[in-house]
């Protein structure tokens, strides 16, 4: 059963459907900007944006399976699952969706640190934004093709500077510009996740075997980075924090990839990645002037940047998707 299947579904208008689905993923946009600061705090007590990325994946994965094997409906969806890929009906690739979750989380650890968050979200809300509308276009999402309009287009157009004035009030070396680069590429990917992520809980009729799957896959990849890591670099020089809070990125990421999950069928890749890009950039812009991390706070540059990306969104918000 979904976050909106209930035993009181026929009697919930579309309409109605498509604003609880909305603030819903506003609600999980801005989980997703207090993931970042935590784990871009853990990565820069651990010294390695990747090794945080790997404790946020492996705690999540472990509450995830024990959900998942704990209880008859959760095997019985595993079930489904298996079965899905074994006719066909899931393709592999399709399952891979955790693969872009771990790039995301590990530029969370590499990145947030130096760029602080409200500049590491307009970054990523950039690429996402574009990517939806490749994803909705292409049909790739449980909820099939969706139009490509001119507010659409708009929409992501006006994030592109949205992200120049952002980058722009934070660090003005060139490296620091070029570390804007990763997060920009993180976004790109979370549309296609948000998809692919979709077609599983169609396939295996749960959202938590989809959220399963893609913390499977996603510390899969983090591994084999970690271990190259480790060849290049050697063991973190860190060491793990003691304070409880710093671990809470994987569940957070959970809550995250549920929602997702379970609403992309629903809203389609652009309106839900347009619904959780407004609530990332409030909350991260809200967390830099409430509690400023390692980085210095959004100045007016920044500030202006995601205003001008909350803009984008209500433009392509305009047109139903």
């Amino acid at each position: 059963m979904s976050l909106l299947d209930t035993g009181t579904t026929a009697k919930i208008t579309p309409t109605a459907r498509r604003a609880g689905a909305v603030g819903l993923a506003v609600v999980s946009g801005s989980a997703v900007a207090v993931q970042s600061r935590i784990n871009g705090e853990l990565g820069v007590r651990l010294h390695d944006g990747i090794a945080a990325a790997v404790i946020s994946f492996g705690i999540g994965l472990v509450a995830l399976v024990a959900l998942a094997f704990g209880s008859s409906t959760g095997r019985r969806h595993l079930g489904v699952f298996r079965s899905a890929l074994r006719d066909g009906s899931l393709r592999p690739w399709q399952c891979f969706g955790g693969a872009c979750g771990a790039f995301m989380v590990a530029n969370q650890g590499l990145t947030v640190g130096r760029l602080g968050v409200a500049i590491f979200t307009v970054a990523v809300v950039a690429g996402q934004s574009a990517s939806s509308l490749v994803v909705d276009r292409a049909g790739i999402g449980p909820g099939g093709r969706q139009r490509v309009t001119a507010t659409r287009l708009a929409g992501a157009a006006l994030t592109v500077p949205a992200v120049f004035l952002a980058v722009g009030d934070g660090p003005n070396d060139p490296a620091g510009l070029a570390l804007a680069l990763l997060p920009l590429l993180a976004g790109l990917g979370l549309a296609w996740q948000q998809a692919v992520n979709g077609r599983v809980r169609a396939a295996s009729g749960s959202v938590l075997t989809a959220t399963l799957v893609n913390f499977a896959v996603g510390l899969a990849a983090l591994l084999v980075a970690f271990a190259v890591s480790l060849a290049v670099r050697g063991w973190p020089t860190g060491a793990l924090p003691t304070e409880p809070w710093l671990y809470l990125g994987g569940p957070i990421g959970i809550l995250f990839i549920a929602i997702a999950a379970a609403l992309v069928r629903f809203t389609g890749v652009l309106l839900l990645g347009l619904a959780t890009i407004a609530g990332q950039v409030v909350g991260a812009v809200v967390i830099d002037v409430a509690a400023p991390g390692g980085a210095s706070g959004p100045g007016p540059f920044t500030l202006l940047g995601a205003a001008l990306t909350l803009a984008a969104v209500l433009v392509a918000a305009r047109q139903k998707s």
